[in-house]
C-alpha cells in the first residue's frame, strides 16, 4: 500500500479560505461594531451640544422678551441679528477671566447658528414646544351669582426642546423645577 499525498494547491486553497473567513469574522465581530458605537457617540454628543446651544438661545430670548418661543426660525434669526446677543458672544468677564459666550463649540467645528436647525443623525428638525396656560378668574356677587368670568391666556412660561432621534430633551412643559434642565444632566 502506498500512501498518496494530496496536491499542494488543495492545502493552499484551504489556507486562503481560513484566512478570508478569519478576516470576515474579525471585521463583523470587532471592527464594525466599534465604528457603529463611535458614530453613535458622535451623534449623541453633537445633538446634545446643539440642544444646549438652543437652550442658551432660549434663555437669551426670555431675557429679552420675557417669554420663550417655539419658533426655531425666530430663535436663530435672533441669535444672528440681535445686538445684545452679539455683545454677550463677544464679551469677556474680567473677574472670572473667561469669555461670556454661552454657546458651546460643536464636535463638527465652531458654533454656527444654522447648525441648530437639525439633528446631525437624521437631519430632522429639533422639536421646540412652549406651554399655554389659561388662567380663569370668576367674579361672584354677594348672593352667589356669577357676574363675570375673566380669562387670560399666557404663552411661553416654560418650554421643551426634544431630539427627534432619541429621548433626550431639555426643559419641561409642566414643571418649573425642570426649567432649563437637560434629561442627561
Amino acid at each position: 500500500m502506498t500512501k498518496r499525498s494530496e496536491p499542494w494547491y488543495i492545502h493552499a486553497v484551504l489556507y486562503v479560505i481560513i484566512i478570508v473567513l478569519a478576516y470576515v469574522l474579525i471585521r463583523v465581530a470587532i471592527i464594525e461594531p466599534t465604528e457603529v458605537i463611535e458614530k453613535e457617540n458622535y451623534y449623541r454628543e453633537e445633538s446634545r451640544l446643539r440642544m444646549m446651544n438652543l437652550r442658551e438661545a432660549q434663555v437669551l430670548w426670555e431675557k429679552r422678551n420675557k417669554k420663550f418661543t417655539d419658533n426655531i426660525d425666530s430663535l436663530i434669526s435672533f441669535i444672528k441679528t440681535d445686538t445684545g446677543v452679539a455683545r454677550v458672544i463677544q464679551g469677556f468677564d474680567s473677574v472670572m477671566n473667561r469669555s461670556t459666550n454661552p454657546f458651546k463649540p460643536l464636535k463638527s467645528g465652531e458654533f454656527v447658528p444654522e447648525s441648530l436647525y437639525r439633528s446631525p443623525k437624521s437631519g430632522r428638525s429639533f422639536v421646540i414646544k412652549i406651554d399655554t396656560t389659561l388662567q380663569v378668574d370668576t367674579i361672584i356677587n354677594q348672593r352667589g351669582r356669577i357676574i363675570k368670568i375673566d380669562s387670560t391666556t399666557v404663552y411661553g412660561r416654560r418650554y421643551v426642546i426634544e431630539n427627534p432621534d432619541s429621548k433626550d430633551k431639555i426643559g419641561d412643559l409642566f414643571s418649573d423645577a425642570l426649567k432649563n434642565t437637560a434629561s442627561w444632566e
